[in-house]
């Protein structure tokens, strides 16, 4: 029995081995823009969720046996889902707009095992800095928010920009614990059962 992360985040991956988990890293194919479009105007956790669905259900035939995680973030931030960026220019507009403010990070999780699925998304609020110019211009040219949902990482660079988190930290940084805590006692299974040996 293994947990198999349907992600190629490398933060993702980083929470589970610290967590004193091995994952199989087995990224999704899936066409979140496609996803995103069919399901506009649903709730924005129902679309965080179903793109997190999307990418577990990609992989399930690969790995019955096995825990397979599905994950998808967004930040909401004026009633709009807002997603990676992709070009420093639009990284550096995101941080413009956000800046100073608070916003919500909607982090959606499916799992399936042998026992059935879960699902569940996690809300976090993050409140922005009031960064200056040069250094959104740095952060945005440094490449490191570009293929983050919200323009931004908690456990580098990014960090100096957030004031302060409510809510799950893990989850803000891709991959809840305490959920998947949750989803594998669902299955009957024990977190310890997953550690990788010393």
């Amino acid at each position: 029995m293994r947990i198999v992360l349907a992600s190629a985040s490398p933060s993702r991956k980083m929470i589970l081995e610290n967590a004193g988990i091995n994952p199989v890293i087995s990224p999704a194919d899936v066409d979140e823009d496609a996803i995103a479009v069919q399901m506009a105007g649903a709730e924005p956790a129902d679309i965080v969720a179903a793109l997190a669905q999307a990418k577990a259900q990609s992989q399930a035939t690969r790995f019955p046996d096995d825990v397979l995680i599905g994950c998808d973030s967004m930040l909401l931030l004026d009633g709009v889902l807002q997603g990676k960026p992709h070009t420093v220019e639009k990284a550096i507009a995101r941080w413009h707009a956000q800046r100073g403010r608070t916003a919500e990070l909607l982090t959606g999780h499916y799992l399936i095992s042998p026992h059935g699925t879960y699902s569940e998304t996690i809300r976090t609020e993050i409140r922005f800095a009031d960064v200056s110019d040069r250094d959104i211009s740095a952060y945005a040219h440094s490449g490191e928010p570009l293929e983050c949902a919200g323009a931004f990482t908690l456990e580098a660079l990014g960090g100096w920009f957030i004031d302060s988190i409510s809510g799950d930290q893990t989850s803000v940084i891709g991959l809840s614990l305490p959920l998947l805590r949750r989803a594998l006692y669902s299955f009957g299974y024990d977190v310890s059962e997953f550690w990788s040996p010393h």
